[in-house]
């Protein structure tokens, strides 16, 4: 088993609210730390704890994926990690290099030019001017910045800052490497060629990646740790489950997701026939066939909308529609004047795992002079014992094997 790089024990860092009280309880902790009577482990009014008790190994060939909601205490975490501020309490021992990409432009002079820059970044991780002459054109053409190379990085694009500091953490190929959600600013070809290059130098580095965007975290991710108000409520090496907890501390399914409502037509009620739901989820097998059942309100209409169904998947993005061209296949039953209920079945569901929502369109025509639409009118939970972050599962077998000798 390799060496630890990077080793954090029981690491807490508090600070607080109100800037006169912080400056007043700095001078009193140094005080305390000449005597000897600073109890670093207790909070004081107005204090609260940004890290609390977090304890990891990490080895060469591990990444660590960190998450968790904004003010959860990630980048703090990765400040003490970088050295950039000092812990209250507990340890970091980390061995080799280390590369950080933890803020846009971080560790950049903004007055210097990008060649420049390189070469400064090269001299703090403790390479000689020779060794970064031997990486030089490599990171230029890494980070696609020939043209503006001796340019002052001030005048540089946030994407072009990305692009320079991951092109000079990885090509340095540090022994422990931290990057803090940058790469969402670059564009998709580059973002795919860093996770190329994570790929790449993961088996002779350390990672630490903190990102919003849970499919880039399960891609490169080998443990997980969730923060929440600085503690780690989730850690280990099943991703899918810190994954999934992260999903669910932002669901809350209370807020009304009418997007479009032309007051004519109104959509009551929704329900998965022969379904309980549990806090508006209902939970149906992968690979079953499911009905779904819409009341709808005829206000000030007299004629059957066409409706159409979009599946989005957690991060809101459009995974599957369901249109249904032929609508008297529709089994419509007129309960009154003015009522509709709509059952339409849904088959050999081959959704991955996880939770997705259902949105109703109520139209004149398919995609033409919209009556109504809401978002999650159903919100389905898949269940399955494999958990696959695309979204789809489908159901597939070998049917024959041919072998050549």
């Amino acid at each position: 088993m390799e060496e630890p790089l990077v080793i954090v024990e029981n690491l807490s860092k508090k600070f607080c609210k109100d800037l006169k009280t912080s400056l007043w309880y700095g001078v009193k902790d140094l005080w305390s730390g000449v005597t000897g009577n600073k109890n670093e482990r207790l909070l004081r009014d107005k204090e609260f704890w940004a890290v609390k008790d977090i304890s990891f190994t990490l080895r060469r060939g591990e990444c660590l994926g960190l998450i968790g909601h904004n003010g959860a205490g990630k980048s703090t975490l990765l400040k003490i990690l970088n050295g950039l501020i000092n812990p209250d309490a507990g340890k970091v021992t980390i061995k080799g290099r280390v590369g950080a990409l933890i803020e846009l432009g971080a560790g950049f002079n903004p007055i210097l030019t990008g060649r420049e820059n390189i070469y400064n970044n090269g001299a703090i991780l403790g390479f000689s001017r020779k060794e970064i002459d031997s990486k030089l054109d490599a990171i230029i053409a890494f980070a696609e910045l020939e043209d503006f190379i001796d340019m002052p990085v001030q005048n540089y694009s946030s994407g072009m800052k990305v692009r320079l500091g991951f092109a000079v953490a990885a090509q340095m190929e540090p022994d422990v490497l931290i990057i803090d959600e940058v790469l969402a600013v670059g564009d998709l070809g580059f973002v795919l060629k860093c996770f190329k290059t994570i790929d790449t130098i993961l088996p002779r580095t350390a990672v630490i990646f903190v990102s919003h965007n849970m499919p880039m975290v399960s891609r490169v991710a080998t443990s997980i740790m969730m923060l929440e108000s600085g503690k780690a409520l989730f850690q280990g090496n099943q991703v899918s489950e810190g994954i999934d907890l992260y999903y669910q501390r932002f669901y809350t399914g209370q807020e009304s997701n009418v997007v479009f409502d032309s007051g004519n037509i109104k959509l009551t009620n929704s329900f998965v026939e022969g379904v309980q739901p549990f806090e508006n989820l209902y939970d149906v097998e992968w690979g079953s066939s499911i009905k779904i059942t819409f009341e709808i309100r005829l206000i000030d209409h007299d004629k059957v909308p066409n409706i159409s169904l979009a599946v989005y998947d957690k991060e809101q993005r459009g995974v599957a529609e369901a249109i249904i061209e032929n609508q008297d296949l529709f089994n419509i039953d007129k309960i009154d004047d003015n009522l509709l209920r709509v059952t339409i079945q849904l088959s050999n569901l081959q959704l991955s795992k996880g939770i997705y929502y259902i949105t109703f369109t109520a139209s004149e025509k398919l995609e033409n002079n919209v009556f109504y639409k809401e978002h999650k009118a159903i919100s389905l939970r898949i269940i399955h014992n494999r958990q696959m972050w695309t979204p789809f599962l489908l159901d597939a077998k070998i049917t024959e094997i041919n072998t050549t000798w």
